[in-house]
């Protein structure tokens, strides 16, 4: 893999800047938790997913879509009879999520003061642009980022704005991510460069089968192996 003439290098936010999944997957327990009354734990999940993935592309992505979903679905689940304590129990929850305090995933500070001087870094993601906007300066590692792109959603298109807008080839671009389907295959779909760095918990959604054998592609155990390859 060469890399050397890489000029812009983009990462993802949730779970490859900072933690993010395991408060949704939280969230989601305790509401089946609170909707035990109507339906078991297991049909909750499923439906549950089912209702957000109808609401996404209405709402996007983000704490607030997921909240709204979580209350159309308690609204759904109990044919009506929800009481409104518990719909204020799942409003309390969402603004809840949205001020959980920033932990950084391992080594990405390290990182990121590392590939600043010698490379334009972006942080690319998508979801709320108010959240994330919110996110990214209580992280404090706005400072290492020479663009900011927020989108409703990861696709090739998205891709080949933001290397146009950077002004540079597709070949000049790496995408650093957690999520295969948005963060990886788009990127290698228009001839870029894309790093996967997993986490341990991802979202249903965002999941893909099978491997990937690319040329410009590599999986890395952490973001401080990055610096070994560039």
């Amino acid at each position: 893999m060469a890399l050397n003439g890489i000029k812009a290098i983009a990462f993802d936010a949730d779970d490859t800047l900072w933690v993010n999944e395991p408060f949704f997957r939280q969230a989601e327990e305790e509401f089946c938790e609170l909707m035990k009354d109507y339906l078991p734990s297991e049909e909750c999940n499923k439906l549950l997913f089912d209702i957000e993935m109808q609401n996404l592309p209405l709402y996007g992505y983000g704490i607030k879509p997921f909240t709204l979903s979580l209350i159309e679905a308690a609204i759904r689940f109990s044919n009506g009879q929800v009481p409104i304590e518990r719909l204020n129990v799942l409003i309390e929850r969402g603004k809840k999520m949205l001020q959980e305090p920033i932990e950084l995933i391992d080594g990405i500070e390290e990182t990121l003061k590392a590939l600043a001087p010698n490379y334009r870094l972006v942080m690319a993601t998508k979801g709320d642009l108010l959240d994330q906007e919110r996110k990214l300066i209580k992280s404090g590692l706005e400072p290492y980022f020479h663009h900011i792109e927020i989108v409703s959603d990861k696709t090739e298109n998205q891709y080949r704005k933001l290397v146009s807008h950077l002004d540079i080839r597709p070949e000049e671009f790496l995408m650093v991510g957690n999520s295969v389907k948005s963060d990886i295959l788009p990127v290698l779909n228009i001839e870029s460069y894309a790093f996967h760095i997993p986490f341990h918990t991802t979202w249903v959604h965002e999941l893909v089968d099978g491997s990937i054998d690319h040329p410009r592609f590599r999986e890395l155990s952490n973001a401080r192996e990055m610096l070994e390859l560039l």
